[in-house]
């Protein structure tokens, strides 16, 4: 439990010793991965279950930054894990109001369906991708970011003003920019960038969340339309 979750210099450095150094991140990130996902899933579904209310704007950005915060501050000690399945569960937690209201609506259960097929296909596509090709995808590195960035703003003031043709494009942006980061990620993971099981594992976590509330986002709203 006390073991560091940081590789040591000298084993995460060139030929053989840095493949196996890079096999064990990844190797840990995808564990970790699974177990969070199917964690934050079964919150959700007790989040639904129970019929929950929205945290709201404030507690959610508070609970999710600051749980994010603890995370880089303990990622090198064995609190890190019971820290990521804190964020991952609440993170669940939040995403089951949003689950309970779409299937209240005509066609929810079939839009929740379709985005969480597509979240997955698109995941295991892109990682697959770049497992098998090896491509760095670093230089986009500054660029999501500021995507991000544009668009929590837009996303606020499409709450805030009431748009809703500009949070459907703020929806299909987060779409793209999840995407991207999930190669970005993938990416730092197999090129030996990301050492830190931990920390990849929190990212891809939240790009597939990012990608599976966009996606729902979309799909909902072509089924309303319907």
């Amino acid at each position: 439990m006390n073991r560091p979750l940081v590789f040591p210099s000298h084993t995460a450095g060139s030929g053989w010793g840095a493949g196996i150094a890079k096999h064990r991140v990844l190797r840990n990130t995808y564990a970790l991965l699974s177990m969070t996902l199917l964690f934050s899933a079964a919150m959700a579904a007790l989040s639904v279950f129970l019929k929950l209310p929205a945290p709201g704007l404030v507690i959610t950005l508070a609970g999710y930054f600051g749980l994010l915060f603890l995370i880089h501050k303990v990622q090198n000690s064995g609190w890190a894990v019971p820290a990521v399945f804190a964020l991952t569960g609440f993170m669940g937690y939040t995403l089951g109001p949003l689950l309970a209201m779409h299937l209240a609506l005509p066609g929810g259960a079939q839009a929740i369906a379709l985005a969480l097929g597509t979240t997955g296909v698109t995941f295991l596509a892109l990682s697959g991708w770049v497992l098998a090709t090896r491509r760095d995808f670093s230089f986009m590195g500054g660029f999501l970011f500021a995507g991000m960035v544009i668009a929590i703003l837009a996303g606020l003031a499409a709450m805030f003003l009431q748009m809703p043709a500009l949070a459907l494009a703020v929806s299909a942006v987060v779409a793209l920019l999840s995407a991207g980061m999930i190669l970005f990620e993938t990416s730092r993971i197999v090129n030996g960038g990301e050492t830190n099981y931990v920390l990849a594992t929190v990212s891809l976590f939240v790009s597939l969340f990012n990608l599976f509330t966009s996606l729902l986002s979309l799909f909902g709203f072509g089924g309303n339309n319907d």
